[in-house]
């Protein structure tokens, strides 16, 4: 079972500058739930801009073309195919960015979770492949919050899966 997981805003913005452009505590914690215990898939960009390296209680995978190069807690691997050929029929991996990982794995994935952030950054410039014009995707479910404290701008939690 293959997931991406991302926060994107109403116009596709997922970051800028090698960051997130959002930072919602909410966000965190679901991304958090649905990944513990599973492997997280990720290009040498995301984990490099991870503040603390290999997330803890899940299997760390980086996909990069440089030779020889490893990460303390992480396989790497050179392609989405090959990372995924070492995983098992039965394991759910998390496809968690940056933008060219997340536009190979579309053509793979079984599920989107997906973070819509309802607000357009004033600068991006990383951006979610387009999913929603495939006609691939079926919305199973949708979880409406508004801003709180910990949460500045109203999002919603989707779930789609392949049709």
């Amino acid at each position: 079972m293959i997931s991406i997981i991302v926060a994107v805003a109403e116009n596709g913005a997922i970051g800028y500058q090698g960051d997130l452009i959002y930072h919602l505590s909410a966000d965190l914690k679901r991304f958090k739930a649905l990944t513990t215990g599973h492997t997280v898939l990720m290009g040498r960009k995301t984990f490099e801009s991870l503040p603390k390296g290999a997330l803890p209680n899940r299997r760390n995978i980086v996909l990069t073309r440089q030779q020889g190069v490893s990460f303390p807690g992480t396989e790497v691997y050179s392609s989405i195919t090959e990372a995924l050929g070492h995983c098992t029929a039965n394991e759910k991996v998390f496809v968690i960015g940056g933008a060219q990982i997340y536009a190979q794995a579309l053509e793979l994935a079984d599920e989107l979770e997906i973070t819509l952030v309802h607000d357009t950054p004033a600068h991006a410039d990383t951006f979610f492949p387009d999913y929603k014009n495939s006609g691939r995707w079926k919305l199973i479910n949708s979880e409406e919050h508004q801003p709180d404290e910990k949460n500045p701008k109203p999002y919603t939690f989707l779930t789609y899966i392949r049709q």
